[in-house]
């Protein structure tokens, strides 16, 4: 097809930078290296057997047919049941609803509510997919930068200043992709006393990394904290990162009735309902305690630890400790402007990950690909021995760069 036959839209958005990554890793392997891919968000964790046995069954009990759209009746009550048991939150089976991922919905509730002129804002650093979905719903992304100094979170009066008669969501991820960054309650609670006087203004909360948290740090989700905005707020979940279960495609999300049916409705004439086989494996995953979780967050904090101190070790980088995920966000601002052994200039972050992958075959992604320029994400949810030499191998790259 003449690339002049496609529509307009397509020219709002980029490729995902994940995705981008992922194809120059494959090339760089096809071509011989071996390179070690930090730049993806996905636990190197097997699903747990119970869960996976859960659908195994589901497909010997032969149900492999269609499901309704927004999910199966036993789904929609664990789902219920996780947000009563986890967060005193009450939901019916009218306000739920289970997609092909969370991604899906994210974007399905933002193509039911936005229309030419609505801003959406998006705090930054941001999860790569934010901006353009809500660019292909043709919403204009308004980025509020956060800072390092105060936890990469957003701050009540950067809230207040960007809000508009035209703002119709605020995009918010906690624990958050690339930061780690968590939300108190007490926090959530300062933007929720700004948002009060917005009432056109629905809250979309992303909490896909909930379980992943570190050094004891409580989690708590908006619409329990500011339970008085429930009619305006969306609760974004799912279980390819508390479970491992990336492959299976199952999120779900949680919120008012009519926000829920037009979700449902865009469902039924894209994706439609989400998987059998996975939904059966998800009842299993959200009503049976998550024993393996305690066993998996040692795992990731002696790596967490292990990625911190490598940067610590590395003259130039530098990084606070994530509360949360299972990525650290790293200062490489020393490194913009550097020259390579051959005499290469490294003119922005893109450039510094560049060097870092034809270098040391290590994967990174940067940050201005999260609305934050001056830093690379590194993913650490890999195996430990190819963790180790990815370290050593990223603080030799770094070392032979000559600082401007």
């Amino acid at each position: 097809m003449n690339h002049q036959q496609l529509a307009r839209r397509m020219q709002r958005i980029r490729p995902s930078a994940t995705a981008t990554i992922s194809d120059q890793v494959r090339a760089l392997e096809q071509a011989g290296h071996t390179v070690i891919n930090l730049g993806e968000g996905e636990l190197d964790f097997s699903t747990p057997d119970h869960i996976s046995d859960a659908g195994i069954t589901a497909i010997v009990q032969q149900q492999t047919k269609y499901t309704a759209v927004s999910g199966t009746s036993a789904l929609k009550q664990a789902i219920a049941c996780k947000f009563l048991r986890d967060h005193q939150l009450s939901f019916s089976a009218d306000e739920i609803v289970a997609g092909s991922g969370a991604k899906p919905l994210i974007f399905n509730a933002l193509l039911s509510t936005l229309d030419v002129g609505h801003e959406v804002i998006i705090p930054a650093p941001y999860w790569v997919s934010y901006p353009d979905m809500v660019m292909l719903a043709e919403g204009t992304p308004v980025i509020v930068p956060c800072h390092e100094q105060y936890g990469w979170k957003l701050q009540p009066q950067d809230l207040a200043a960007a809000l508009t008669p035209e703002t119709r969501w605020l995009i918010l991820n906690s624990p958050s992709n690339p930061t780690g960054a968590i939300y108190s309650a007490e926090e959530l609670r300062g933007l929720a006393e700004v948002l009060s006087d917005y009432p056109q203004v629905l809250i979309m909360s992303d909490d896909i990394y909930e379980p992943l948290r570190y050094e004891n740090t409580l989690f708590s989700t908006f619409a329990q904290v500011a339970p008085y905005l429930s009619d305006r707020i969306l609760t974004i979940n799912g279980v390819s990162k508390s479970h491992a279960m990336t492959g299976w495609r199952l999120g779900y999300a949680a919120g008012p009735t009519w926000l829920i049916h037009a979700m449902q409705t865009l469902q039924s004439q894209s994706t439609s309902n989400p998987c059998s086989i996975s939904q059966a494996a998800a009842v299993v995953a959200l009503q049976q305690p998550a024993e393996f979780l305690s066993a998996w967050m040692t795992v990731l904090d002696r790596r967490r630890r292990q990625v911190l101190a490598m940067i610590e070790a590395s003259n130039g980088l530098s990084a606070s400790a994530p509360k949360g995920a299972f990525y650290i966000f790293a200062n490489c601002m020393a490194f913009i402007g550097s020259i390579t052994p051959q005499g290469q200039s490294l003119d922005d972050d893109q450039a510094v990950a560049s060097w870092l992958l034809q270098d040391a075959h290590v994967a990174v992604l940067h940050g201005s690909a999260f609305g934050t320029p001056g830093y690379l994400r590194i993913a650490y949810a890999v195996e430990d021995s190819h963790l180790t030499q990815a370290c050593q191998r990223l603080q030799d790259s770094l070392a032979k760069l000559i600082l401007s």
